[in-house]
């Protein structure tokens, strides 16, 4: 059995904790033991996973592999710590907050031969999947894709492009690199909103 440990209990989380006790019949999460969970928030047990210590997560031999489902912000100082501690590493995407961090991230994992696996669920779902189908093969003239979401800390979650990049990730996926042609903010704070509205270009423009 190949131990691990789930970091961080919100939504993603606790999907990894209900996932993990209770794997699919015959797939790899069979093979997956999970020693319990690391929160800063005081829980005791979430479906029988018992609550441990960062520090006991750390420590512990037997967890081999750390899920980390916290904000953005604390991605990359948890997964430093858990390659530090010979652990291979899953993180919900995105790993870090610049893509110099992420570079000395995977070199950091490389020299200890630890895996460390960006994992982006909704490009794995169904409809995400049908999506790529129906523009496969098609020039894209122009598109607009419009979501909306409460408003983020900034602190947690990091500038907002960032609340918004899985997102990017389904354009540059169907269609290629983009380049960023604009980008405008606008805030009002007195109604806790805030919208940013970014354009780009495919590389054949």
């Amino acid at each position: 059995m190949f131990g691990t440990v789930v970091v961080g209990v919100g939504i993603a989380g606790l999907a990894r904790i209900r996932d993990l006790m209770n794997p699919m019949p015959s797939s790899p999460s069979e093979h997956l033991k999970l020693f319990g969970f690391v929160s800063r928030r005081s829980f005791g047990n979430i479906n029988e996973a018992k609550q441990i210590s960062l520090e006991d997560a750390l420590r512990n031999r037997d967890i081999h592999a750390a899920f980390i489902s916290t904000e953005n912000r604390s991605h990359e100082e948890t997964i430093r710590m858990f390659l530090e501690a010979g652990k291979h590493v899953l993180v919900e995407y995105p790993m870090a907050l610049s893509a110099k961090a992420a570079h000395e991230l995977w070199e950091m994992a490389e020299q200890k031969g630890k895996v460390l696996h960006v994992e982006h669920i909704e490009l794995l779902t169904e409809e995400y999947k049908q999506l790529k189908k129906e523009v496969a093969g098609k020039d894209l003239v122009k598109g607009t894709l419009h979501f909306t979401g409460s408003v983020l800390d900034e602190n947690k979650s990091g500038f907002p492009a960032f609340s918004g990049i899985a997102r990017l990730t389904w354009l540059i996926d169907l269609f290629g690199d983009l380049t960023v042609t604009s980008a405008t903010r606008e805030k009002q704070k007195d109604k806790n909103y805030s919208r940013m509205t970014v354009h780009f270009q495919t590389a054949n423009k």
